[in-house]
């Protein structure tokens, strides 16, 4: 598919804003007075940012409440209900590190579960649908949990914790990138059952089905060279789970939190990119272009 901009801004900030959220809440991060207010306007800012930009891939971005009627049916309309209801129950454990207020801290581990929610819902979006075999599959939920919250862990400046998260989340790119390209061909789809005419013989494309661009074409079918791919699957995992984890345990704590971040975000906007440049949609197959 053809990675947006816009989605791909929304997946990664929302799930480091959720990922940072739940270790403020949980109290891994213990924080008081205005350094609370920093930290904790920081991971709102993330998360609602990230929100934000998703409405920009919208075709009519001020019908963007209507996602929210649609919850018993979409996955979009479900991360759109759990992302407010996680930054609205979250709100009263902020004002208490904020004003001292002293709230028991079972209201922020009730928060950082529905963080966890939050980006389960969103990457279910994904997840659940069939026409891309690639993200049809265990597997995208589990990758989007593990950039969360090694993402939370490394702003939240937890080295040992964001050690153990890291290495899961690499190990979990890998298998990603390994299972992501066999489950286009071991679903068996050609353009024999893409046409319907594999009941008469195998078809082969003599003219494309069209005259011209269209929606499917710029959106749905993309092809990413081999050679990139790997360059880019190789940066991914050594910028958000190796470099990051090394700069936190050699470099000053401010120092190494920033620079751990910035690492961070070059891995996993590069295996977000790949996450959608690599999704082949099944409607290519009409197009003769799987």
């Amino acid at each position: 598919m053809h990675p947006a901009p816009s989605v791909i801004i929304f997946t990664v900030l929302s799930g480091l804003g959720f990922g940072f959220l739940a270790f403020i809440a949980a109290g891994v991060l213990p924080v008081s007075g205005w350094p609370a207010f920093v930290v904790w306007g920081l991971g709102y800012a993330l998360a609602v940012g990230g929100l934000a930009a998703s409405t920009f891939h919208l075709g009519n971005p001020q019908r963007a409440l209507l996602a929210f009627s649609q919850w018993r049916t979409s996955w979009l309309s479900r991360e759109a209900w759990t992302s407010v209801v996680t930054l609205l129950l979250l709100a009263p454990m902020a004002l208490s590190d904020w004003l001292g207020l002293g709230l028991p801290r079972g209201i922020g581990w009730a928060g950082a579960a529905m963080c966890v929610v939050s980006v389960i819902a969103t990457s279910m979006i994904y997840a659940q649908i069939k026409a891309v075999p690639r993200w049809n599959h265990w597997i995208t939920p589990v990758l989007f949990l593990a950039f969360s919250l090694t993402g939370g862990a490394l702003l939240a400046g937890q080295v040992r914790i964001a050690a153990g998260l890291a290495a899961v989340l690499a190990g979990v790119l890998m298998l990603a990138f390994r299972l992501g390209d066999r489950q286009f061909a071991a679903r068996g789809a050609t353009l024999g059952t893409a046409t319907g005419l594999d009941r008469v013989g195998q078809p082969q494309v003599f003219e494309l089905p069209h005259t011209g661009g269209n929606y499917l074409l710029r959106e749905m079918i993309f092809v990413v060279g081999r050679k990139h791919a790997q360059r880019l699957r190789q940066i991914a995992v050594v910028f958000a789970a190796v470099l990051p984890v090394l700069a936190l345990a050699v470099l000053p704590v401010h120092i190494g939190i920033v620079v751990a971040i910035a690492l961070y975000l070059v891995g996993a906007f590069a295996a977000r990119w790949l996450f959608f440049a690599e999704a082949e949609h099944v409607v290519g197959l009409y197009y003769g272009m799987r």
